[in-house]
């Protein structure tokens, strides 16, 4: 596999992002169906009442369409999370919509929860041979939706069956209003209805756990309410961060200041101390 990947690397760098991207996705199906070797049992870990080999998972944004969860999981990640996925199929912002930060180890998409919708992507995962391992499920709302706290209940309804865990995306910084949604009173509104969604789902399918995303851009005050909210409504987890639409001075990619959620090293002081906030 690090053969492969040296192979691949420069080629892969020398072409359009999202091109790259796509042509990594369809090289992951001709992955060799083997199992991996057994984590070593000192990287296992229980967290909201999962069990995972061990704590290296593949996040939301790679497999957006659930194309490839179990040559992943093959590859020895301890979990790997589909999406994020809006009721219907929508084709998100216009390309160019990805860009490399070579220069700082960073990456920024304005992608626009381009998704294939809930019909085509549970169909895609119900059809996987073994239905093994800790897939989650990202769901977001429709750029276009009336109701967008809806779309997410929707996705809990769709997605009951197959879903390890639930990711109520809030945070991407593509989708104008969204962001809307992480303040408290439209937060608190989106939690009880998610929530008594999945417990209404839970008697066929099993007790679901619920995770929330948030920016990393809030401030503290927000981030207060936010946590107020969440330990309020007894959601199982926070998922911290998203990407970021700060631009620190330091970057020196010619793409820097493309707009979107900038993601990779950049991210990571930022991401660090909210999630220190949060704890």
């Amino acid at each position: 596999m690090s053969l492969l990947f040296d192979l691949a690397r420069p080629v892969l760098m020398g072409i359009d992002p999202e091109l790259a991207h796509g042509a990594t996705i369809k090289a992951l199906h001709f992955l060799p169906q083997a199992r991996p070797d057994p984590d070593d049992p000192r990287l296992g870990l229980e967290a909201f009442g999962l069990r995972f080999p061990n704590p290296i998972g593949m996040a939301a944004g790679f497999d957006k369409h659930g194309e490839v969860p179990d040559p992943l999981l093959q590859m020895g990640f301890g979990f790997t999370e589909v999406g994020t996925i809006t009721p219907r199929p929508q084709p998100g912002n216009p390309k160019p919509r990805l860009f490399r930060l070579s220069e700082d180890l960073g990456v920024i998409n304005r992608f626009g929860f381009n998704s294939q919708g809930h019909s085509a992507v549970h169909a895609r995962l119900s059809a996987r041979p073994h239905q093994n391992g800790v897939v989650g499920i990202n769901v977001g709302a429709n750029k276009d939706a009336a109701d967008r706290t809806a779309d997410y209940v929707e996705g809990i309804r769709a997605f009951a069956d197959l879903a390890s865990y639930f990711t109520i995306n809030i945070s991407s910084p593509n989708t104008p209003g969204l962001r809307d949604l992480q303040q408290a009173a439209a937060l608190d509104d989106l939690l009880v209805r998610v929530l008594a969604c999945r417990d209404e789902m839970s008697p066929r399918f099993g007790r679901k756990p619920v995770l929330l995303k948030i920016a990393p851009d809030l401030s503290l005050e927000d981030l207060d309410d936010i946590v107020k909210v969440v330990r309020q409504r007894k959601i199982d987890g926070m998922i911290i961060s998203n990407t970021t639409i700060t631009r620190p001075d330091h970057l020196r990619s010619a793409d820097r200041q493309e707009a979107g959620g900038l993601s990779g090293r950049p991210l990571f002081k930022l991401a660090t101390r909210t999630l220190a906030q949060v704890k």
